[in-house]
């Protein structure tokens, strides 16, 4: 057979060899692999070239959110380690000091783990959290299995509160205790003063010449003045409320002050007031050991408080530490605190007096106090039904017939420290021997427990006006929290509570309203207090 031509024959079929064809093969695999990435996870193309995105995702992690969140590891881990917690306590009294150093131990790890947490701003992850919330579950059942379960847990805990509580009554009673020591304490500056200007009058008879003079003044009984009484043994507080009263009055020459102390201080308070001037006003300082009418006989309240009862009542050894310190406060025990009942008796003369406590400052002109109509009544007083103590069945004993049956538990409750008096309206009444009847009634301390108050309110049942509360602001002794307002419009402000401003347990944001009314340049007071 004859063969065709070269030009006229088939091209021959030449075959790849096989290893080009697994190379196809890998290429096109690959690029299958690639495409179904790429199409799955779209959003790497994004993220990958945006280097602060993710610093920003960190940025607005909310760890308080986090550890609240129910499913979270950190709210796992914090409650277990709370448990973990209980049962360390309870381990330890249990003795089982092994399992108590392994509890502590994973509380030290969880704590560590969670303040990571919060550093770096992320949540915990699972492998983080597993292999504590493990060893802790463990430990956990460990404990329980070892008869620590839950109303053990229950019944220690409650237990510990108890404890923690009474501790904490125990020392808020001491500390009453011992701020109501502090409050009586008379500071070693005013001692010193004290001493000075009883020095001053036993030696300079010229002073007690002078105290003489004033006392024979026809300026002490002149009713066209204006009268204030105060009966204090404390010479700087003292010389406060008579400063700032003049120094806020209109015509301070108008004004007279009635000072009754004891014998003890009777000399150098003489002697500061003599040697101080007070803008013309006249001071008057008497004795209280010089009013021999004032005797047992014819005051209850003498008889009580030398009584043998009344004294071991304040000064006894064996105390019943369940009654309130300020319950014990031997001021109480002093005729000067029951003075303000022998107000007609002292003055005979005088038709009207303010009556002021020691620990008051004055920053109005208190002169338009003596034309207010008080209606026909003996004392006008700022109520207190507003504050926080304040009506009669909060200090008298209503379970006492003779009390229910002659006044109203929820009458208005009034202050003493700043009150207005019309004498003449007191002796019609006779208020001084309803005070004694009531002193009377009560010889066995079981209408009321203490203080001048509550008799007050008794012998001036139905006979005081109220008068308006920007009189007199009470608190500053003790309420850290009253407002500025109210202070700035008041005419009186009131230091009573323990602390009292000349004490170094005032509050100080109060101190200066008192400070800038003591005479800083008296050569004793810059001896005996700044130094």
């Amino acid at each position: 057979m004859r063969r065709r031509p070269a030009e006229y024959r088939r091209p021959v079929r030449r075959r790849l060899s096989q290893w080009i064809w697994a190379l196809i093969g890998m290429f096109l695999i690959a690029g299958l692999v690639l495409f179904v990435f790429l199409h799955n996870h779209p959003e790497d193309q994004v993220k990958q070239p945006i280097m602060g995105e993710h610093a920003v995702k960190r940025g607005g992690f909310n760890f308080t959110k986090e550890i609240l969140n129910a499913s979270s590891f950190s709210r796992q881990l914090a409650e277990q380690m709370t448990l973990a917690k209980a049962y360390v306590i309870i381990a330890k009294e249990h003795n089982n000091l092994h399992l108590a150093w392994e509890l502590s131990k994973k509380i030290r790890s969880c704590q560590l783990l969670l303040s990571k947490a919060a550093m770096r701003g992320e949540p915990i992850t699972v492998e983080e959290a597993e292999p504590i919330i493990s060893s802790l579950s463990y430990l956990i059942f460990k404990a329980q299995d070892a008869h620590y379960d839950i109303a053990t847990t229950m019944m220690t805990m409650k237990s510990h509160i108890q404890a923690l509580e009474e501790r904490t009554n125990a020392a808020t009673v001491q500390s009453t205790l011992f701020g109501q020591l502090v409050a009586e304490v008379l500071p070693k500056s005013l001692h010193c003063l004290k001493v000075k200007l009883i020095n001053d009058w036993l030696k300079q008879l010229p002073l007690q010449n002078h105290a003489e003079e004033k006392r024979n003044s026809p300026r002490v009984v002149d009713n066209n003045l204006y009268h204030f009484c105060i009966f204090s043994d404390n010479i700087l507080a003292t010389s406060v409320v008579v400063n700032s009263t003049v120094c806020n009055a209109d015509h301070p020459k108008q004004l007279v002050f009635h000072i009754v102390t004891n014998g003890i201080s009777y000399g150098s308070m003489q002697a500061w007031f003599l040697t101080n001037d007070f803008k013309g006003a006249t001071v008057e300082v008497q004795n209280i050991e010089e009013f021999s009418w004032l005797n047992a006989s014819y005051a209850p309240v003498i008889k009580q408080i030398l009584h043998q009862d009344s004294r071991a009542y304040y000064f006894g050894a064996d105390q019943d530490m369940k009654v309130e310190p300020k319950l014990r406060n031997p001021k109480y025990l002093s005729l000067l605190n029951h003075l303000r009942f022998y107000i007609p008796e002292i003055y005979p003369l005088l038709e009207k007096i303010v009556f002021l406590d020691d620990d008051v400052v004055v920053q109005k002109d208190l002169t338009r106090l003596f034309s207010l109509d008080l209606h026909g009544n003996v004392n006008g007083a700022v109520e207190t039904c507003l504050e926080t103590f304040h009506r009669y069945y909060k200090y008298i004993n209503f379970s006492n017939p003779i009390i229910s049956s002659k006044f109203d538990p929820q009458a208005c409750g009034w202050a003493f420290g700043m009150n207005i008096f019309d004498l003449i309206a007191w002796r019609k009444e006779n208020v001084t021997a309803q005070y004694h009847y009531w002193q009377e009634q009560n010889a066995d301390q079981t209408l009321w427990k203490l203080g001048t108050l509550p008799p007050a309110l008794l012998a001036f049942y139905g006979l005081t006006e109220p008068l308006d509360r920007r009189w007199h602001v009470l608190g500053l002794g003790y309420d850290m929290n009253i407002d500025d307002r109210l202070i700035d419009s008041a005419a009186v402000i009131h230091f009573n509570g323990n602390m009292k401003p000349w004490l170094k347990l005032a509050i100080s944001r109060y101190k200066p309203l008192w400070e800038r009314y003591v005479n800083q340049s008296h050569p004793y007071y810059q001896d005996c207090v700044t130094s």
